[in-house]
């Protein structure tokens, strides 16, 4: 059976939206807020029906590519997600860290990975332009070109006042936003632009309350692939590139062992996809910390599926999968989270998610360990018996094609490990450029790629610049969403 594993590409803005705003320490709905104000001033500023659309996505898009800044911002503030918001919500200390030479690789990154996700979902240059540029200020002292005045898509101007004007009234009340924003004005955005929008700022506020018009562009009706998705999430940690691509292939694999329907099969696929949403609302200094995590960072990390949860409220085409996959890290004896369900509260989908989740975890190699092999992951988790249902597990196993239970059929990759490039998208890069870019996409730096490849860091080097123009990109973090989109690792 053909899996559909595709959206609508509202339903992908949405979902990438909700995955920015916890990333940036934002509600789950301040991206759609403001992406409400950004098209209702460019319609006060006379732009055309298509502008109006083109502001609405840059904003609901304007941090999507913050997971692939997360560590750098992680290491700049000691708190990626917390760090952001007071950077937003202008509450960082005086003494804080942030310098234009410490900011620019980091909003480069940002906005590269922005414009490559607005086209890998086929929106408008327009939008992508926007998303390349969506931190440039009106004086030429934003980043990461430092464009000025005209040079600046106009979106980015809208986009950028209707975001401050959402979380500065939020955090600060209308009155003080208001006169933050026009402290702004002439430096960030231009002055009559800001005047427009103070001049309406309470009714368009009030008008949030009120539910918004569902979007009618057909464009945003064609379907994209829901791994855009859980490519963009799995960013934020390098160790995590295509986990929940695997993750989605083994449990399809195993549902069609049990027996499932297709519909279930469907949907447990797609659960994969988007099961680790919720990831971006913790900080990478959890994430990244050696040694045991303080009751404290298990609070947190204990909200990741309810975070994910919430998803569902938010895109309701995605409310069944979105509910299965905050299902993931709950286990049989109640020890899981976030709703604690023990096994009377789980059906098999559930247990089938559980266990590909935790078998794909341990075949990929994480900071503090390496990657199990085959025969280990099915023993590590068929002893697991209290956690785990053995029914589950054994599907899982089977289809991961592990030895314990049968090897795989002759030529065929095992499902949840890393599969060869595919055919069609090999002569793009040579082998060599490829395990190059298996190397990088994981985090490792050019001297530890060497070391494991035996190979000199400065053949890395060179190996990696040929790489950034093949793909045509300039970071390891974009050139990672491409390599996972064309099938190269």
């Amino acid at each position: 059976m053909q899996i559909d594993n595709t959206v609508s590409v509202e339903d992908a803005v949405q979902a990438l939206a909700l995955v920015g705003d916890l990333s940036m320490g934002q509600p789950t709905d301040g991206s759609i807020r403001a992406a409400r104000l950004a098209a209702r001033l460019a319609q006060a500023d006379g732009a055309t029906l298509d502008a109006c659309c083109h502001a609405r996505l840059v904003a609901l898009l304007r941090w999507s590519g913050c997971t692939a800044n997360a560590s750098g911002f992680a290491t700049l503030l000691g708190d990626d997600v917390g760090g952001r918001d007071a950077m937003l919500t202008q509450t960082l200390p005086a003494d804080n860290p942030l310098t234009v030479q410490s900011v620019t690789p980091l909003a480069r990154i940002h906005c590269e990975v922005s414009g490559d996700i607005a086209g890998l979902l086929g929106l408008p240059a327009e939008v992508e332009a926007g998303l390349r540029h969506v931190w440039e200020h009106y004086d030429g002292n934003g980043l990461p070109e430092r464009l000025r005045g005209s040079a600046v898509p106009t979106v980015v101007f809208y986009t950028s006042l209707a975001g401050d004007l959402e979380i500065l009234a939020r955090t600060h009340g209308l009155a003080e936003a208001l006169q933050m924003i026009a402290r702004m004005a002439h430096r960030k955005y231009p002055g009559p632009l800001a005047r427009l929008l103070a001049d309406h700022a309470q009714v368009w506020l009030d008008e949030l309350d009120t539910p918004a018009p569902a979007a009618v562009d057909p464009l945003l009706a064609r379907h994209v692939p829901l791994s855009i998705v859980a490519d963009m999430m799995e960013l934020k940690l390098p160790w995590l590139a295509g986990y929940s691509r695997r993750v989605a292939e083994l449990v399809e694999a195993a549902a069609a062992r049990a027996d499932l329907s297709p519909a279930q099969q469907q949907s447990l696929g797609r659960a994969a996809l988007i099961h680790g949403m919720g990831r971006a609302a913790v900080s990478n200094t959890i994430w990244e910390r050696e040694g045991k995590l303080s009751a404290a960072d298990w609070e947190k990390i204990r909200l990741v599926p309810y975070w994910t949860a919430r998803a569902g409220v938010q895109i309701p085409t995605l409310r069944l999968e979105a509910a299965l996959a905050s299902h993931a890290y709950e286990r049989l004896d109640g020890s899981g989270y976030f709703r604690n369900l023990d096994a009377d509260g789980l059906g098999l989908p559930h247990r089938l998610l559980a266990a590909a989740c935790a078998y794909v975890a341990l075949r990929m190699p994480r900071p503090w360990r390496p990657a199990y092999s085959q025969d280990e992951a099915a023993r590590v988790l068929a002893e697991q018996t209290q956690c785990f249902d053995a029914n589950a597990v054994r599907h899982v196993i089977e289809a991961a094609g592990a030895p314990a239970a049968g090897a795989p059929a002759a030529g065929a990759p095992a499902a949840g490990v890393p599969a060869p490039a595919a055919p069609a998208r090999r002569s793009l890069l040579s082998e060599r450029e490829i395990e190059v870019l298996r190397r990088i996409s994981l985090g490792e730096s050019n001297k530890e790629a060497a070391r494991v490849m035996q190979i000199s860091p400065s053949t890395v080097r060179t190996h990696v610049e040929s790489i950034f123009r093949k793909l045509a990109c300039s970071t390891r973090a974009a050139a990672t969403l491409k390599a996972l989109t064309l099938g190269l690792i």
